[in-house]
Formats: structure tokens, sequence, C-alpha cells
């Protein structure tokens, strides 16, 4: 699973990457993020009902509301930020976000931690011919409103796809990874039918992935900045 990234690109260029046009895009003069964690702000991609692409900060991570058990009362909700791809079309907790709300996330890195006490931080992304070569995670979105915590709130939440690790992964986390879209995949992955978006769900290879860094205590990544 992955519960940290880093999207520090500038909003014109997530605008040019994604061809987003300027109407279309919420983010506004939004700050590069080197550290995004579940119920942070997350930008994504997605589409109207017309297929325009359009660009909004959500909140990292499915809203599932939880009660205490003492009280009975609401507490503080969990986030769900990993989709696991055997799940999408089963679970009725993913499977219409699936069909009908898929989304690019934007991301120049993603980390895994590996050991305890302490951690190792290791940050992965594409290779490239820039420090932080940009990137797109498949994901899924869905709007929220309801209790949060104790107050309602109207949120846009999304969450990321993560598959089955390649070999550089692999070795951080042996189970899991983000689901990263080839730029020729991304708009298919939009608008295509489930079953040939689920064929692009797939393990990105390792060949054209980096290390960008490692070590105790890095849990963001500002490289590029």
């Amino acid at each position: 699973m992955c519960n940290l990234y880093s999207n520090t690109m500038p909003v014109e260029a997530m605008r040019q990457l994604f061809a987003v046009e300027p109407g279309n895009d919420d983010l506004g003069n939004a700050e590069p993020l080197p550290a995004i964690f579940p119920k942070g702000p997350a930008p994504i991609i997605g589409l109207d009902a017309d297929g325009t692409r359009w660009m909004k900060n959500t909140h990292w991570g499915f809203v599932l509301p939880q009660v205490s058990k003492k009280t009975g009362k609401p507490i503080q909700p969990k986030a769900v930020n990993n989709a696991r791809d055997d799940k999408l079309r089963t679970s009725s907790f993913w499977k219409n976000s699936f069909v009908e709300r898929r989304c690019l996330i934007p991301a120049t890195s993603f980390c895994e931690a590996k050991g305890r006490n302490p951690a190792t931080y290791v940050w992965f992304g594409v290779k490239g011919d820039d420090a932080r070569p940009p990137f797109a995670l498949a994901g899924v979105w869905r709007a929220f409103a309801g209790n949060y915590g104790g107050e309602f709130r109207e949120l846009i939440t999304s969450s990321m796809v993560t598959t089955t690790p390649n070999e550089l992964v692999r070795d951080t986390h042996p189970n899991r990874m983000p689901a990263i879209l080839h730029p020729e995949d991304y708009q298919e992955w939009l608008t295509s039918d489930p079953k040939s978006a689920f064929a692009l769900i797939r393990q990105f290879p390792a060949d054209e992935m980096v290390i960008h860094q490692s070590g105790e205590g890095l849990k963001s990544d500002k490289g590029g900045l």
C-alpha cells in the first residue's frame, strides 16, 4: 500500500500535461506538494459528463465514518486511500467508482517504508530528463457529504489503485505498489469501458523507474523544487 507521495508540479505544468483548460482548473495558485498524506489535499484529473477534463483538489482517501465504541458518537473517520486492483470489480465499496468515476492522480514520486523503528523511506519515480519527471497514477473518486468527526462536510474524495509490485519496488514493499499509467493510456483510463480500463492496471516496468532517494526520516520529496 502507499500512504505517502509527492506532486511538486506547478499548476500550469499539470494543465499542459493533462490537457486541462484553464477554466476547468479549480486548483488556482496551489503550492507544490512534496508530501501528500491520507486526508491531505490531492489534485486529480477527471471528466465531466460531456467528456471535458477538469482538475480539482480532493481529500485523499474515501471517507469511512467511525463511531466511538464507548460513546457511540462520531469520531474522526478513516481515509481509505488505496484501492486494490483485485477488489475494484467485486467490492461494493469500489465498484461504482471504478465503473463511473476513474481519474488520473498526478505525481512526481511515491514513497514506501521499509522496516520499523527506524523505518527507511524509499522514494520511487519514473525515469526522464527532469529531476522529478511527472507521471499519473490510476485513481478513482467519489463525493462525500455527511458527518466527518462530528461536523458536516462535503468533499470530493479520491483513492489510488494499487497492484502487484515490480522487482524494483518489491524489495521495499513485497505486496503492493501504485498503478502507474503510461501517457498513451491516460484517455483510455478515463473514458473506456471497465474491462478495457482494468486491462491498463499492470506492473509498470522496473527498468523505466528509479529510486530518487532513501533514508531514515525522509517523509517528503522536494527534489526538483
